[in-house]
């Protein structure tokens, strides 16, 4: 039974240009109407992603930095190690000419940049560096790999009583592989990485927010919208 739905943001109940879908946000609105709570897990920054969730009305709590910060019940912890990512970012920083993202100030366990370089190269420059990285598509994530999307949302779901086999999880990229796999349920968007669609239960017919929704009709019947 399905007792908590996880959602990843960007590429998932966004477009490809980073705009919400209407049958994500409606999906939302219905999951929680139900009594089923929504966990928001991206590797965006913790304001951002606690805004989007009192705007979506989610209260299952969040997963930010791709894991390196939660907040559930109202308590925020951080988790992942900043140091070693910046550490790793100096000697990538003196190999290449690398830009963070926006609002990069803001961010306490990972480091991100944008993908005006290819995350193959910034891989190889860090390879004898205690870090994961990940392309999601919209930034290459410097992240502390003892901390992910899966190993947090655990956490998250074990704060709100939820175990991981009840947990219906959607996502859409590299940083969604940890994420999904620590789920009873796993879904992929049609538009994600051909990675995540080999590890998912079930993979959409339909793209970004039309696939969350389908992908919740399907798993949770007595939702239909």
């Amino acid at each position: 039974m399905i007792k908590a739905v996880a959602l990843d943001v960007d590429g998932t109940i966004t477009d490809k240009r980073r705009r919400g879908c209407i049958s994500a946000i409606e999906t939302i609105y219905k999951v929680e109407n139900t009594g089923i709570p929504v966990i928001i897990t991206t590797g965006n920054i913790l304001c951002f992603t606690r805004a989007l969730s009192i705007f979506l009305a989610t209260s299952g709590g969040m997963v930010a930095e791709n894991g390196g910060v939660i907040e559930s019940n109202g308590v925020k912890k951080i988790l992942g190690n900043f140091e070693v990512c910046q550490e790793a970012y100096n000697y990538l920083n003196s190999k290449l000419s690398v830009e963070k993202v926006q609002n990069s100030d803001l961010r306490v366990s990972e480091i991100a940049l944008t993908r005006k370089i290819p995350v193959k190269n910034v891989k190889e420059i860090l390879r004898e560096f205690d870090v994961r990285i990940y392309d999601s598509k919209f930034a290459i994530h410097i992240t502390d790999p003892l901390v992910n999307k899966g190993s947090s949302l655990i956490k998250v779901a074990a704060d709100i009583g939820v175990k991981p086999n009840e947990i219906l999880a959607i996502g859409d990229s590299e940083n969604d592989m940890e994420f999904l796999s620590a789920a009873g349920t796993k879904v992929a968007v049609s538009n994600a990485d051909k990675e995540l669609k080999d590890i998912a239960d079930y993979v959409t017919k339909q793209p970004h927010g039309n696939g969350v929704k389908e992908a919740v009709e399907k798993y949770i019947p007595e939702i239909q919208l």
